[in-house]
């Protein structure tokens, strides 16, 4: 029996062209398995394989010398020239006549249809072990889990918002508009239930001062309304209480927002592709295909995208060609490490153009995969090379040398994350979009209510004139009945019956002042026993002209 050491070495040993120590004549009799696997590997010896794969940079691709001679590239045929130094062969590279993992009539018209055929003796590619193809195939043991992203251009602003919408979800400003319209019915109906209710000198209040109110609360202005009931008294602290909390919320949240928020993306999982109807392309003859087509699999719902032309499966030579497509708006649905190199390559492209380095991150990734699906070779139903190379390769896979050679030619950091972390967060013009629209509709809706009221009023005089023609002295009446010249004891008098040519309070002397919170008042007497206070030489004192 080997020893730990001895096992150790095997394992790596393993993974190149050593062989077993307990392999070794003098350890000990071989059991029935070394015998057959000596006389697989012995017969494995100086001969010539056919290989088969497919372009899917960076896993495995494909290129033609000068000679004509395709050659292998990718991590796949880096674990294949471990086996060859191993097993001692040689090998010639075939690719489909489509650049199709799956499907197609024809044995040449997809990889897993040429080993289906035996016109290959192995396929050095990370297919995905579908159960669709379990028959038509001998897989090797897991080389990986594979993980379809979804790869989409980086938007402009956050799914979240942006400018002075962002602290609240839309149907929360939708919920604030209908209480600021129905809050102010609310108190006229409840007021004149109490005034026929209960009879005292508060009379119910208007629907338009109750309008006004609301709306004068909702951005922090006064009233001249003073209620005296205790009903009528809650409902206005109510919705002072209510305004109060709400702008507390408003302002942190558009404080968090425009200092420390996260950038969100519209599409996060396969059901937002679905929701919301978003195109989005795949490969053609991929695993994505066969997996949205399969009744049995979890993502079958998105099939009907395909029918409705949402969808699309495209088949091109180089991934390079899907970028103009995600430019346009259109999602990608491919594994996550071909992606990767897909994002970090345009991102060493536009560095050496000199593009600034704000701009140079032009995609980004949505936080949730798209589907996982394990991955492996693929061999004929009849091979023996399955016995031989499955130990090697779950000795690679354990290693870590697999995952290291589809992540050798990538940063280690994030490539170019969701949230980028930049430190300066200036307002643009677009946060504050909604002040602009926000002026225009108050421009717009003063001018309504002023044609308003132009037409109203000249509609009442037109009809005043019609009924007193005949009588002059009561044209002249009708004319100024509209001017309304009844006087509001709740204001102050005119500040020239104070200081004008005929005023109707005199200074003299003996006019009493005093000084109120830091500002001089004239004192007054009025006829019906009141007071009255005027400013004296103060600015405001101009508000009275």
């Amino acid at each position: 029996m080997a020893s730990g050491i001895d096992l150790i070495f095997s394992a790596v040993c393993n993974a190149s062209f050593c062989e077993n120590v307990y392999n070794n004549p003098t350890t000990g009799s071989r059991s029935s398995y070394e015998k057959n696997e000596m006389s697989l590997t012995h017969d494995l010896n100086g001969k010539l394989l056919r290989i088969g794969t497919y372009n899917n940079y960076p896993l495995s691709w494909t290129k033609i010398e000068s000679n004509g001679t395709i050659t292998g590239h990718g991590v796949a045929f880096a674990i294949v020239e471990i086996l060859r130094q191993k097993f001692n062969f040689t090998f010639e590279v075939v690719v489909p006549e489509n650049n199709h993992e799956f499907g197609g009539g024809r044995p040449e018209s997809s990889l897993i249809n040429l080993v289906n055929s035996s016109k290959v003796d192995m396929a050095a590619a990370f297919l995905t072990r579908l159960v669709k193809f379990n028959k038509k195939a001998t897989f090797s043991n897991d080389l990986d889990e594979g993980v379809w992203m979804m790869m989409l251009k980086r938007p402009k602003e956050s799914a979240a918002g942006s400018g002075l919408l962002a602290p609240f979800e839309t149907y929360v400003w939708y919920l604030i508009l209908a209480a600021v319209v129905a809050y102010g019915p609310c108190i006229t109906f409840l007021t004149r239930i109490r005034s026929k209710l209960v009879r005292d000198k508060e009379g119910p209040i208007d629907l338009s001062e109750s309008i006004w109110f609301v709306y004068g609360s909702y951005i922090k202005q006064g009233t001249n309304l003073a209620p005296e009931a205790n009903t009528t008294r809650v409902l206005f602290a109510t919705w002072w209480i209510f305004i109060i909390l709400l702008s507390a919320f408003y302002t942190a949240n558009l404080t968090a927002f425009l200092t420390l928020s996260k950038f969100t993306l519209d599409i996060e999982s396969p059901k937002d592709l679905y929701k919301k109807s978003y195109r989005w392309v795949a490969a053609e003859g991929g695993a994505v295909q066969y997996t949205i087509r399969n009744p049995d699999e979890e993502l079958y719902y998105l099939n009907k995208m395909v029918s409705n032309g949402r969808a699309q499966f495209r088949s091109v030579s180089k991934d390079e060609d899907y970028l103009p497509i995600v430019r346009a708006g259109a999602v990608l649905v491919k594994e996550q490490t071909a992606i990767d190199h897909l994002m970090y390559g345009d991102y060493l492209r536009k560095a050496r153009e000199g593009v600034d380095e704000g701009d140079r991150c032009t995609y980004v990734v949505a936080p949730q995969f798209f589907m996982k699906k394990q991955r492996a070779f693929a061999y004929p139903n009849n091979t023996t090379l399955k016995i031989l190379f499955d130990t090697v390769i779950t000795n690679l896979l354990k290693a870590g040398i697999v995952n290291y050679l589809e992540h050798r030619d990538l940063p280690t950091t994030k490539i170019c994350p969701l949230d980028l972390q930049s430190k300066d967060r200036q307002l643009s013009n677009r946060d504050l979009m909604m002040t602009y629209i926000i002026m225009a509709i108050g421009l717009a809706t003063a001018t309504a209510v002023f044609i308003g009221e132009v037409f109203i009023k000249r509609s009442k005089c037109m009809n005043a004139n019609t009924k007193d023609k005949d009588n002059k002295r009561k044209r002249k009446k009708s004319r100024v009945r509209f001017v309304d010249h009844s006087y509001d004891d709740s204001r102050p008098p005119p500040y020239d019956s104070l200081f004008g040519g005929k005023p109707q309070y005199k200074i003299t002397d003996r006019t009493q002042r005093k000084i109120i919170n830091g500002r001089e008042y004239c004192v007054f007497d009025t006829a019906n026993g009141g007071t009255r206070l005027i400013p004296v030489r103060t600015p405001s004192a101009f508000l009275y002209q």
